[in-house]
C-alpha cells in the first residue's frame, strides 16, 4: 500500500443479497487503495460485513487482486445454483413480495425448522473460503483493520467486533435476521442481525487510538433520497424500510459532519482533523424483497454494476 497516500477507510452497509453490489466495488476498490491510498480500516454489517471480512483477509493474505477473486468465489458459492436451492430461493422472494403488498402469508419462525440449517449453511460458507486461524494471525499485521457489527438482543446494546474478535460466530450474528436464523449466542448473550445496530460500524474509525483516516467512502445500499410520494402499500413499505435502514448511518455521518464543521472553524485541538465522507451508491432499480433474492443472473448482475460503480467513483475522487 501507499506509504505516502491519503488514509482511506471503507464502511459497507447491509442489505442482503444487495450487498453483492459491495463486492463488485470492492473489487475495483482495493487495487486502487492500494497503489494510491492508506487503507486504514473496512467495516461492514449483515451482507456488508460478509464483503468486509471477506475482502480484507484475501487483501492481507495475499494483495488486492486475491480479494476480489475472494468475493467473486464467495458469491458464487452464496448464489442458489442447484434446483432445490432455486426452488427455495423462488419462494422465498415471492413470500417477501407478497407481504409487502400486505397480502396475508403464512409465516414460520425459524426455530420451528429442524437442525438450525440456515446457521449450518452461513458457517460452512465461511469455512469453505475464509481460514480463521491465519485470519487471527493476520489481524496482528493490522492497520488495515476490520469491524463487523451486531445488536445484542439482550441488553439492546450495539456490538462491534474487530480483528481477532472477528470469528464465524460474529459474521453470522451480523447477518442473523430474525425471521430467517435463529439468534447466535456470544459469551451469554444472543444476537441479531447488525441491520439493528450500526449499519455500518462507521464511528471506530475515529473513536479509538487508531490510525484515523482522511476519507470515509461509505458503500450504501438503502436509497437515500426518492422522488414524490409513496402511495400505494408497496411503495410505502419499501420506504420505510429504506429509511429504517439509513437512520443509524445518517446519524453517525451527520456527527462527523459536525466535527468537520468545528475542525473548520477552529474549534477543537490538533489531534481532531476533517475526514472527507464519500458515498458510493447503489442505484434504486431493486425492491427490498429482492434482498433475499439468490438468483445466480441477479448475483452476476449485482456484481458487475458494483464494478462500474467504484470505476465511476474513482474518477471522480482522482
Amino acid at each position: 500500500m501507499s506509504a505516502l497516500g491519503r488514509r482511506v477507510a471503507i464502511a459497507c452497509q447491509g442489505g442482503g443479497s444487495h450487498t453483492a453490489f459491495t463486492a463488485g466495488a470492492l473489487k475495483r476498490l482495493l487495487p486502487a487503495v492500494d497503489a494510491d491510498y492508506d487503507l486504514v480500516g473496512l467495516s461492514g454489517t449483515s451482507g456488508g460485513a460478509l464483503c468486509a471480512v471477506t475482502a480484507w483477509y484475501g487483501l492481507l493474505s495475499n494483495g488486492p487482486d486475491r480479494a476480489a477473486a475472494l468475493l467473486d468465489e464467495v458469491w458464487c458459492d452464496v448464489a442458489a445454483t442447484d434446483p432445490g436451492e432455486f426452488l427455495l430461493n423462488e419462494s422465498l422472494v415471492w413470500r417477501s413480495r407478497l407481504r409487502q403488498l400486505m397480502v396475508p402469508v403464512p409465516d414460520v419462525s425459524p426455530y420451528a425448522v429442524p437442525g438450525n440449517a440456515g446457521h449450518d449453511w452461513y458457517l460452512d460458507l465461511l469455512d469453505r473460503h475464509i481460514d480463521f486461524d491465519e485470519f487471527d494471525a493476520l489481524a496482528a499485521e493490522a492497520p488495515p483493520h476490520v469491524t463487523v457489527g451486531a445488536v445484542d438482543l439482550n441488553s439492546g446494546e450495539f456490538e462491534t467486533f474487530t480483528d481477532d474478535a472477528v470469528t464465524p460466530e460474529t459474521v453470522l450474528a451480523s447477518a442473523a435476521h430474525p425471521l430467517l436464523y435463529e439468534a447466535v449466542e456470544m459469551n451469554g448473550h444472543w444476537h441479531w442481525d447488525g441491520l439493528y445496530s450500526q449499519n455500518p460500524p462507521v464511528k471506530e474509525f475515529l473513536a479509538s487510538e487508531r490510525p484515523k483516516p482522511d476519507e470515509l467512502w461509505v458503500v450504501q445500499i438503502e436509497p437515500q433520497t426518492y422522488d414524490g410520494v409513496p402511495t400505494s402499500l408497496g411503495e410505502i413499505t419499501d420506504r420505510r424500510q429504506e429509511l429504517a435502514g439509513n437512520i443509524s448511518l445518517n446519524q453517525e455521518l451527520d456527527f462527523i459532519e459536525t466535527v468537520n464543521e468545528w475542525v473548520d472553524r477552529g474549534y477543537l485541538p490538533d489531534e481532531y482533523k476533517h475526514v472527507e465522507i464519500r458515498r458510493l451508491h447503489l442505484t434504486r432499480d431493486d425492491t427490498p424483497s429482492s434482498k433475499l433474492d439468490r438468483d445466480p443472473r441477479f448475483i452476476e448482475d449485482l456484481l458487475e454494476r458494483g464494478e462500474r460503480a467504484a470505476e465511476d467513483f474513482l474518477d471522480r475522487v482522482a
